[in-house]
């Protein structure tokens, strides 16, 4: 990993901008809007990457809504998962016959994602659906199915706007993607 804090160092190229993604929020927030209205959703939050983005998307939703957050992990430190999912911090709000939305910012291998959905399901959730950032298909071990998604994107390593590498990042505006030697170095 670069010894500095410059960006240009990290980041072959900006994938989305600031604008693209408000304007993903946006549309989210209109589909999400008419799919909740008078529904009353639980939007559950995945931490860490999905707070920026839960807190754009919601202020383009004009439904009345509860917020609370999980924080589930299947990759740890890692830079690819595990395939265990283990519960970091769970939610403090009764998801029993509530319509539950999951909010995340991608959605990679998928098991995260499902170990989410089966786990409210099973604790009684009236319905549980997703709405995450990018839909990143080419590694999905599974077929969950992602209802509501702002673009997709190929096998590229990307950070910004709540994605991480190696717990770094999340604070950039925009999405962008990583060199490829930036991966190599902390894959030694």
């Amino acid at each position: 990993m670069p010894k500095n804090d410059n960006i240009d160092n990290i980041i072959d190229h900006k994938l989305f901008s600031e604008d693209d993604i408000h304007q993903m929020c946006v549309r989210l927030g209109q589909q999400l809007t008419k799919d909740y209205a008078g529904k009353n959703p639980l939007i559950v939050g995945a931490l860490k990457g999905a707070i920026f983005f839960l807190t754009d998307l919601v202020r383009e939703m004009d439904v009345k809504e509860q917020i609370d957050f999980m924080d589930v992990s299947s990759y740890g430190d890692g830079l690819e998962s595990s395939g265990n999912v283990k519960i970091v911090s769970d939610l403090a709000t009764d998801v029993k016959d509530r319509d539950v939305l999951i909010v995340e910012d991608i959605v990679d291998t998928g098991l995260t994602l499902q170990f989410m959905k089966d786990l409210l399901k099973k604790r009684g959730a009236k319905s549980v659906k997703c709405c995450v950032l990018l839909n990143k298909e080419a590694n999905r071990k599974n077929d969950i199915e992602v209802e509501y998604y702002g673009s997709k994107v190929g096998n590229e390593f990307v950070v910004g706007y709540g994605l991480d590498f190696m717990s770094f990042y999340r604070n950039l505006s925009y999405i962008g993607v990583l060199k490829p030697e930036v991966i190599k170095l902390a894959q030694k």
